[in-house]
């Protein structure tokens, strides 16, 4: 049976947003039936993006929804708004959604020692909304609507407890990311101003005839600032380190696990290989980004002693990873890129739910408090171990396939100082993710941790679930999935400018 996409892709945007101003009506007395209905709207996403991907494979390519049905040019620029599925966005969509589901089943009990849940949800669901519209739009100005209605909700959830820390926190956040937003919006302008369009293909399409020139060049110098803050990449990540420690625990494995990806990575991937274009001097400044991340982020990881800020240097050097494979330009190198982006989505929103599990039985996030925690929380434990193994590159987990490709890819590339330095980061790597299994679950158990016991079984199994994508997503490699699922994410950026140019345009004409 044939898959309708036309019909339903709209649903990923629709289902979130809807969902994100009925939850808040439910109030303090339907706390538990908000739990229900926010479970069922994020697995009804993990069906409707497989759904997607699947249906985007029958066709044999991309498709383009068009949003009211508006087909419309007036003096050869598009008027209408466009949601596309290509390979990329298929799976951007696939990894929200099953971290989404992972962590409103993590919150169905995790929220217990919250109050206003009810609202929680309401914000938890706005967040998806922007961040499915940021990977499915078409143009550069909803980019930015999208991009605000995920920054602005995440703004509200890091402050959720509402403690001097968690408002300070998301007080810093949002000061840096209204900076951020500035600098985009400013350079949207800037190119609406010199082409006379926003559609991604048809600004692609004209720069590419008219060539770049200083104000095209300085708003990408400032759609690289904006979102390279989004992205929390060094020099724009200070506001990571405090904003994810100080979240509820579901959200801090939202913020590293998806959100930084999808209105960070995911748009400087899609504006520097779909409507700038990739170059040589864009790649070098994409890969000196990405290595400045990972060594910054690896040192700095090593130094804390709180757990879960432990895990958010460690997120913005992965994503250095990320950004390094994708800068190289190659065909194997932005496959790796994209690969590890998937994995680190997996491993790392898994490590943000283990540390949650810790202090929710503990009440500590500091490592040099714990102590042979195995003992008494044996699935967190193990998970947690599973996450750690993953992230620094221990076969045969997930991280150690997406690693060894990005330093396989640099090798390939010539760049043999950049896969040097990712040998380097992924040893330290290893050697601070051996520091929280020893000081959290293993060694003498402490007297004060002799009552803990185990977190609620909801809370397991996302855990669980998590842990074993951790293993089973190395099949990513295999000979058909790879087909069907990485190398269609590949070709949308490596086709370039003229390869999502004629995704858009040709369907836009024929009236797709």
């Amino acid at each position: 049976m044939k898959i309708d996409i036309q019909t339903i892709l709209p649903l990923a945007i629709a289902i979130p947003l809807g969902m994100g101003f009925i939850l808040p009506l439910l109030g303090k007395k339907l706390t538990r039936l908000a739990d229900v209905a926010a479970n069922l709207a994020t697995a009804s996403l993990v069906c409707l993006s497989i759904i997607l991907l699947v249906g985007r494979l029958q066709g044999g390519g991309a498709e383009v929804y068009w949003m009211g049905g508006w087909r419309i040019t007036a003096g050869g620029t598009v008027f209408g708004i466009n949601l596309v599925l290509d390979g990329l966005s298929a799976l951007m969509l696939v990894l929200v959604s099953v971290v989404s589901f992972a962590s409103t089943l993590f919150s169905s009990r995790y929220m217990d020692q919250y109050t206003g849940r009810s609202k929680y949800y309401g914000l938890f669901m706005l967040m998806i909304a922007g961040m499915n519209g940021c990977v499915l739009t078409g143009d550069m100005f909803n980019l930015f609507v999208f991009l605000e209605i995920a920054a602005v909700s995440s703004y509200a959830l890091v402050a959720f407890g509402c403690e001097s820390d968690e408002l300070e926190a998301s007080f810093k956040y949002l000061i840096l990311g209204c900076v951020a937003s500035s600098f985009i919006l400013l350079s949207i302008a800037l190119l609406y101003a010199q082409f006379g369009a926003l559609n991604m293909a048809q600004l692609g399409e004209r720069m590419a005839e008219l060539g770049v020139n200083k104000g095209s060049l300085l708003a990408l110098m400032m759609l690289l600032a904006g979102l390279g803050v989004k992205a929390a990449l060094v020099p724009f990540h200070a506001w990571l380190p405090d904003a994810h420690p100080s979240a509820p625990a579901p959200i801090s494995a939202m913020l590293s696990g998806v959100l930084i990806k999808a209105i960070g990575v995911y748009a400087i991937i899609r504006v520097v290989f779909n409507v700038y274009g990739w170059t040589p001097e864009l790649g070098m400044a994409l890969m000196v980004l990405g290595t400045l991340s990972m060594i910054v982020g690896g040192v700095l990881a090593m130094r804390q002693g709180d757990f879960k800020r432990l895990l958010a240097y460690s997120s913005i050097s992965q994503i250095g990873y990320v950004v390094l494979a994708i800068g190289l330009g190659t065909p194997l190198g932005i496959l790796a890129g994209l690969f590890h982006l998937a994995n680190h989505a997996i491993f790392k929103s898994l490590l943000f739910l283990t540390s949650g599990a810790v202090q929710y039985r503990t009440g500590t996030r500091q490592l040099d408090e714990m102590g042979g925690l195995a003992q008494k929380m044996p699935i967190t434990g193990r998970t947690c171990l599973v996450g750690s193994m993953s992230i620094a590159g221990i076969p045969p987990f997930n991280g150690f396939f997406s690693k060894l490709l990005i330093i396989i890819a640099c090798v390939a590339a010539g760049r043999w100082g950049f896969a040097l330095c990712a040998v380097i980061i992924s040893i330290v790597t290893l050697a601070y993710f051996l520091k929280v299994q020893k000081n959290a679950f293993y060694g003498k158990l402490k007297d004060k941790w002799a009552q803990v016991r185990e977190v609620p079984l909801t809370m397991q199994c996302s855990m669980v679930l998590l842990a074993v994508l951790c293993v089973a997503m190395g099949l990513l490699l295999v000979p058909g999935l790879r087909e069907a699922v990485l190398e269609p994410a590949r070709d949308a950026l490596y086709q370039g400018v003229k390869g999502y140019q004629e995704v858009v345009m040709t369907l836009l004409g024929s009236g797709g």
